[in-house]
């Protein structure tokens, strides 16, 4: 993702959108000429990896339509390579774009990065997402915040899994607080035991059918099943 060549790029606040923005024109004519200048020997995910560079780019300077054909074109590239890290920052920039499809990418990244055992914190950013396009009162919200914070226990370790962990936790509690008022760990206890929240062997596949509510079985971009039958026993 869009990383600063020089240190002092750092410094940079949000509070100055003009300069956050001609950091970023720069930037993505920087990626636009790497991109062009690749030669045609050059293998498939290094290019993907360039438009996935050149995507976030044009979405930081409100160019979503270019956005989404460039990420939509790299997510496409990155699945066949079976870069799932990748193919998830596609789904995320595809949702950054606020494409009418952007639900669809949305759902696509959280079904990879759920399913593969890529960067924790990203799983856990997609499903956010998934928290906070879903009414406060549906139970959607609760499968996502406990499904973010499984990912992060079982996936993460040592200070990032504190750091994870502490922060899913949170995220649970305020989807609790928000579903149904929970203010004390004795209701979080009777509530999460209400929804199902305590097995992941429930509360996962919910999760799969929140999914299956946003992108209709026609419309998936890939094969799950066969995805699934990839992954080692």
């Amino acid at each position: 993702m869009v990383q600063p060549d020089n240190p002092d790029d750092l410094l940079i606040e949000s509070s100055e959108p003009t300069q956050s923005i001609e950091f970023l024109t720069e930037y993505l004519e920087k990626k636009q000429a790497e991109l062009a200048a690749l030669p045609e020997t050059a293998d498939n995910i290094t290019r993907a990896r360039l438009k996935l560079d050149v995507a976030e780019a044009l979405v930081g300077v409100n160019r979503s339509d270019e956005a989404w054909e460039m990420a939509r074109a790299a997510f496409d590239v990155l699945l066949v390579s079976e870069a799932w890290q990748e193919a998830v920052e596609a789904c995320d920039v595809l949702y950054q774009t606020g494409q009418p499809a952007s639900l669809l990418a949305l759902a696509h990244g959280v079904w990879l990065a759920v399913t593969y055992p890529i960067d924790p914190s990203l799983s856990v950013n997609m499903l956010s997402y998934i928290i906070d396009e879903t009414p406060a009162k549906a139970d959607g919200a609760a499968v996502a915040a406990v499904s973010a914070h499984y990912i992060a226990d079982i996936r993460s370790s040592g200070k990032a899994h504190d750091s994870l962990t502490f922060l899913t936790r949170e995220m649970l509690a305020n989807v609790a607080k928000a579903h149904s008022a929970v203010a004390d760990q004795e209701a979080m206890n009777v509530w999460m035991e209400k929804l199902g929240l305590y097995e992941p062997e429930v509360f996962l596949p919910r999760l799969s059918l929140v999914l299956g509510a946003i992108v209709p079985q026609d419309q998936w971009w890939f094969d799950r099943a066969a995805l699934r039958a990839k992954i080692p026993d």
